[in-house]
């Protein structure tokens, strides 16, 4: 569907990341005359600070551990001595290096993305996006400046994303105590990095700097690290985290992180104290919502600060839709982008089909990886809904046996009676490609028996999710 040209409906998105880039794409496609506003860069802080080069320092951390485990499958590094004896060569980690790349990377990106948009004919501004009412934007080069453009729009999409949490007693400097956005001017790897919250952020950063040869603290004010996850895939994680060689603190509470003359103190709350060369603070997030005009419009936020949406993200206003991190959706890149689209198909007349929530894949880049989608084993055990439960370890799978690996598996979770596929587990390398098989069977409703009839390569990993799947099968 495309609108005439003397139709053409004025689309404005504030805020360039995933669920900006997506609605603008697809707002003009459909014809509309779109204008993007961002004040940093296509693809935002998800491209710039986040997402891109974090996964790309997890990548080159996940190169460095599987040289140094290489030897268990017979392949040994060595040089020749002055003697000519061979002498087993150290691993070395060039952090500058490292870093260059991954920024290097992060801004290649937001080039491509910004080549998409001019291709399709969107209108990029840089600047900072307020809104004027429910039927315009202005756009400052400053936050609230008074040197401005006011563009009127007949529909809004705000994607204005979110920052990191700052805490009064553990300010970041970017030099000694860092937020996720900060960590890629580093130089040289940390001495000891302590990561304060054992979340999905702090557990992907301590794996990774602690296999590029970093001491790490993780401090977990829970039972267990990431606690938001399948409790057997968390446990997998603290088995691997503690193998390693990570000091975990768990049932502990950070109440101040303070620079000393070398380094950083982190204090607990029961007075304990650690000492180390860094500090990352990864104690969540807060979107982007203050000041940019949204109660003015009418939009209601929750008490987070977050947009209230609806399934098709469209806001209290009905011409106003709230996209990614700064709307009380999953966080989640892949879940922006769908939002995103989804609110511009919907906004232009389009067809649309909301999007469940419960279907989204997830993912976790720790080593190895958790990807999780649908119903969770939590959920069966509380009676919220009924369903059976299978799990089969990574170790009886022969391609895993091939390549060394000792840690996960694959857990599906199906209805009783009908043996609908309702949810799955993956701890496993690049789990978040095993994942979309069962997301698909999540997704579309399929059966333990549609799952398992699909062929698998053998060998491979993926064998582990049909050898599932057949152990689930029932004789109705």
């Amino acid at each position: 569907m495309a609108f005439g040209f003397e139709n053409r409906q004025r689309v404005v998105v504030i805020g360039g990341g995933p669920g900006g880039y997506e609605a603008a794409l697809a707002g003009a496609q459909l014809g509309a005359e779109v204008t993007l506003i961002e004040r940093s860069g296509v693809g935002g802080s998800a491209v710039l600070t986040d997402v891109v080069p974090s996964k790309t320092l997890i990548a080159t951390a996940e190169a460095a551990t599987n040289m140094g485990t290489a030897e268990t499958l017979g392949v040994q590094f060595f040089a020749r001595g002055e003697n000519g004896k061979p002498v087993r060569p150290e691993l070395a980690i060039n952090m500058g290096l490292v870093n260059k790349r991954l920024l290097q990377l992060a801004q290649d990106t937001s080039k491509d993305m910004q080549a998409s948009l001019k291709e399709a004919g969107v209108t990029t501004i840089p600047g900072y996006g307020r809104l004027d009412g429910s039927d315009a934007v202005i756009v400052s080069t400053a936050p609230g400046g008074t040197d401005f453009e006011r563009i009127e729009a007949d529909t809004i999409i705000v994607s204005t994303g979110a920052a990191p949490r700052i805490l009064e007693t553990a300010k970041p400097d970017g030099e000694r105590i860092f937020t996720w956005t900060q960590l890629y001017n580093l130089q040289e790897v940390p001495q000891h990095i302590i990561v304060i919250g054992s979340g999905v952020t702090g557990a992907e950063f301590a794996g990774a700097y602690r296999a590029l040869g970093a001491e790490v603290t993780l401090v977990s004010s829970r039972d267990q690290v990431l606690p938001g996850e399948d409790a057997d895939a968390a446990a997998v994680i603290e088995k691997v985290f503690t193998r390693i060689g990570m000091n975990i603190r768990s049932r502990s509470r950070a109440e101040k992180v303070e620079r000393t003359a070398d380094g950083v103190m982190v204090t607990l709350a029961d007075g304990t104290t650690i000492e180390g060369s860094h500090a990352l603070m990864a104690v969540g997030s807060i979107p982007n919502t203050a000041g940019i005009g949204l109660e003015e419009a009418g939009v209601e936020l929750t008490e987070s600060g977050h947009i209230r949406v609806n399934r098709v993200a469209r806001s209290s206003v009905p011409n106003i839709y709230g996209v990614g991190d700064c709307s009380a959706s999953m966080p989640l890149a892949s879940v922006a982008g769908m939002q995103g689209r989804t609110a511009v198909f919907h906004a232009l007349g389009d067809a649309v089909e909301p999007f469940e929530e419960r279907n989204v894949a997830a993912n976790v880049f720790t080593n190895p990886q958790i990807a999780t989608v649908g119903w969770s084993q939590a959920e069966i055990e509380a009676g919220t809904i009924r369903g059976t439960i299978h799990t089969i370890d990574l170790e009886l799978n022969p391609r895993a046996k091939m390549m060394g690996l000792t840690d996960g598996f694959i857990k599906l979770i199906s209805t009783t009676t009908s043996r609908t596929v309702i949810g799955g587990v993956v701890v496993a390398p690049n789990a978040s490609e095993l994942i979309f098989p069962i997301a698909l069977a999540v997704e579309h409703r399929l059966t333990v028996d549609d799952l398992a009839k699909a062929f698998s390569i053998y060998p491979s990993l993926s064998t582990t999710i049909s050898e599932v799947a057949r152990a689930l099968h029932k004789v109705l």
